[in-house]
């Protein structure tokens, strides 16, 4: 078994702003696995908010002793990036050598296209309208937020496209005071829920909050093990393979979180189609699906997912499991 770990940088279709700042390009870690002459590949996106960057997510790659099941890299790396990347290579690879697709090795049903949030980014209300105006045709519209301001935004938003489903992400950028100005306010509009509205750090105040507007936890949410910290704060999760660690903590969380009685977000950080591959399988019959990394780039894998109407459909094997 041979493992070997790449830099990848997509350009993006615009500038993507969100509460922390502005990007223009999606860097990824992108690993292959090869073993009997087959390779399986995975990408990771490192993330700042994380602690996370190229270097120290590649640094933790390479540290791995070869070779390496799915089993015991579940405790030979932390949840996150690196183990992200190489926990889909394997699945990837798995399904290559045994001719089995990933979603019939991990035991699932033939996955089907979901319909995908696609996300509008910070900005001026004027321009968020007229994102929001030129993706009205879209069934789900995610936008980002960020505290003052806000209710403008929001309301051009819906002015652009009355007719979509809409959710919004602060990305931290709240204070439960603002929270309790803006619930009523989006309700209004239709807004089916937020994401994230406070730090994870002082997420407690929302256990103090009428959460009239339902709330899921992004930040606050890696894997199984956070789950027991979000209870009377949240009603949604969003998992991303990012966070879980990969593929294979991401159907456990899943199946944990719905047992405990949240709805089940499927998200993304901005990344390719590879990375986006094994998150469907995640992502199949979830509340809420948010797959809208390669919509948001400028190029992306030479065998790309395919969207259709608004949804993310599953990949193709020359893509990925």
């Amino acid at each position: 078994m041979h493992l070997e770990t790449y830099r990848d940088v997509f350009r993006l279709a615009k500038a993507f702003t969100i509460s922390r700042g502005s990007r223009t390009e999606a860097v990824v870690v992108r690993v292959e696995i090869t073993d009997n002459g087959m390779t399986g590949r995975g990408e990771c996106v490192p993330y700042a908010r994380y602690g996370e960057t190229v270097e120290s997510v590649t640094e933790q790659i390479r540290s791995l002793p070869m070779p390496v099941s799915r089993e015991q890299l579940q405790t030979a790396l932390p949840a996150g990036a690196a183990r992200n990347a190489v926990d889909c290579a394997l699945w990837d690879l798995e399904a290559k050598l045994s001719g089995k697709r990933a979603w019939q090795l991990a035991g699932l049903a033939a996955p089907q296209p979901e319909t995908t949030a696609f996300t509008l980014s910070l900005d001026t209300p004027d321009n968020m309208r007229e994102e929001a105006a030129a993706n009205a045709h879209r069934p789900l519209l995610k936008i980002k937020l960020g505290g003052e301001g806000d209710i403008a935004r929001i309301e051009a938003v819906r002015a652009g496209a009355p007719e979509a489903r809409i959710i919004v992400d602060a990305n931290e950028g709240w204070t439960p005071e603002i929270y309790n100005e803006m619930a009523p306010v989006l309700l209004r509009l239709g807004v089916e829920m937020v994401e994230q509205p406070l730090p994870a750090a002082s997420d407690d105040a929302l256990l103090g909050l009428e959460r009239i507007l339902p709330v899921c936890a992004d930040e606050s949410c890696h894997d199984r093990a956070s789950l027991s910290k979000l209870a009377g704060k949240y009603d949604i999760i969003n998992i991303k393979l990012d966070k879980t660690g990969g593929l294979t903590e991401a159907l456990e969380l899943k199946k944990a979180a719905l047992e405990a009685g949240y709805g089940v977000m499927v998200g993304c950080m901005v990344g390719s189609s590879l990375a986006m591959a094994p998150a469907v399988l995640v992502a199949q019959h979830a509340a809420v699906v948010d797959l809208d990394g390669p919509l948001l780039l400028a190029e992306d894998r030479s065998t790309p997912i395919d969207y259709d109407a608004g949804k993310i459909c599953p990949p193709a094997p020359e893509l990925w499991g």
